[in-house]
């Protein structure tokens, strides 16, 4: 009789993955695509993805990259033509000196998260954020054995912005080791003030923690525009990307500007994780910075759509956060559903339109909320606003 052989256990993964909670956007883009392929006619508001195309100049000058078969690493801080040019964008949009040797090229700013945490933070740094905020933040810090902080923003909560007394009380209770805003906020839109900022730059000099301003969504405002931290805050670690206002999300390029204490240590971190960021890429972004007015008009289409959008949301008495700039609806839909997630379920089954659930962004109060994107097109807006009416009207939802 043969013994059946003995198959040994597989190795299970890391403790640190089971830390990492799933991106909620991305599942439900994953659920609706599943749907297309099936044949379904789907609305996508999930994930904030301009639909725009790369614009003409960013094109024309990666196939010409392309043809020259010159394509390889770069220096691992990126090309000095486009970290001088980023550099000058800080003076031409903000009156901002930024030394070129400050800039970073990212892999995305996904990348420059990774680059700025690891340098930055030891383990179990302890690091503040506004909640509710970009789920990646809490995910990464997770990954990395650090802390997110939350510090609660909202209607309920004086305000939809981080504040330096909020953070300042959140600190009393334990010291902290740094501090993460966003302006413009995903997932609401907000844009904090100037002098807020300026305030929270203050109180981080004052007690010694790093500052980590995420600007990737400069650029996308519809009003006054968003102010950079470096204008009030000069060691802050600011975090850009090419994605959003640029339209080159596929391309996976972005950028760090960081105290000079930081280039060194940054470098031999993205020498070993990354080599360098793609040769083609950061050849398009630099020629983006020529192509203004193309994304100008994309922005005006936003603008076009942020109308279409709240008006619709108002319309139906439902309650959103202030969208003063990317392109976010944060909407209350507590009336209609006890739990987001089952009322992004639905809408998606019953109506065909992927919106993302606010616990993706909000572990403590999202089951109340869900955010719609206004990222793509004009008719993706009109259609997802009429299918919501008709889905409100009609769905056995909870009164």
């Amino acid at each position: 009789m043969s013994v059946p052989p003995v198959i040994p256990p597989v190795p299970a993964p890391s403790r640190r993955t089971a830390r990492v909670a799933p991106f909620l956007a991305m599942d439900v883009l994953s659920a609706a695509r599943a749907k297309a392929r099936q044949g379904a006619d789907i609305m996508h508001m999930e994930i904030g993805q301009p639909s725009a195309p790369t614009p003409r100049r960013p094109l024309e000058a990666a196939r010409a990259a392309m043809a020259s078969g010159q394509i390889g690493y770069t220096e691992a801080l990126g090309l000095p033509s486009l970290r001088e040019r980023i550099a000058r964008s800080y003076q031409d949009l903000y009156g901002v000196s930024v030394d070129a040797e400050q800039v970073i090229i990212t892999t995305g700013s996904s990348g420059g998260f990774m680059l700025a945490f690891l340098a930055a933070f030891e383990t179990g740094a302890r690091i503040a954020c506004a909640c509710p905020g970009y789920p990646a933040y809490r995910n990464i810090f997770n990954a990395l054995e650090m802390e997110t902080v939350d510090i609660p923003v909202g209607a309920a909560n004086g305000g939809w912005s981080m504040t330096a007394a909020a953070i300042a009380a959140v600190s009393r209770l334990r010291p902290l080791d740094g501090v993460l805003v966003m302006s413009p906020s995903n997932p609401t839109g907000v844009i904090a003030r100037p002098d807020e900022l300026a305030a929270i730059g203050a109180l981080c000099r004052e007690q010694g923690l790093w500052l980590i301003s995420d600007e990737i969504y400069h650029g996308l405002h519809y009003g006054a525009p968003a102010s950079t931290a470096l204008a009030t805050t000069p060691d802050a670690i600011v975090v850009n990307s090419f994605s959003k206002y640029y339209c080159m999300t596929g391309w996976r390029i972005g950028w760090l500007v960081v105290p000079q204490a930081l280039v060194r240590p940054i470098e031999r971190l993205a020498q070993s994780l990354f080599i360098s960021t793609p040769f083609l890429s950061q050849v398009a972004a630099e020629a983006a910075f020529d192509a203004i007015d193309e994304l100008e008009a994309v922005r005006a289409g936003y603008a076009r759509n942020r109308d279409i959008v709240l008006n619709a949301l108002a319309d139906l008495g439902l309650e959103t956060a202030p969208a003063d700039g990317a392109f976010y609806a944060y909407v209350d839909v507590s009336r209609h559903a006890a739990d987001s997630m089952e009322f992004c379920r639905r809408f998606l089954d019953e109506a065909g339109v992927a919106i993302t659930p606010g616990l993706d962004f909000d572990p403590h109060r999202g089951a109340h909320f869900a955010r719609f994107s206004f990222a793509g097109s004009q008719e993706t807006c009109v259609e997802g606003m009429a299918r919501l009416k008709t889905f409100l009207a009609t769905a056995s939802l909870r009164a």
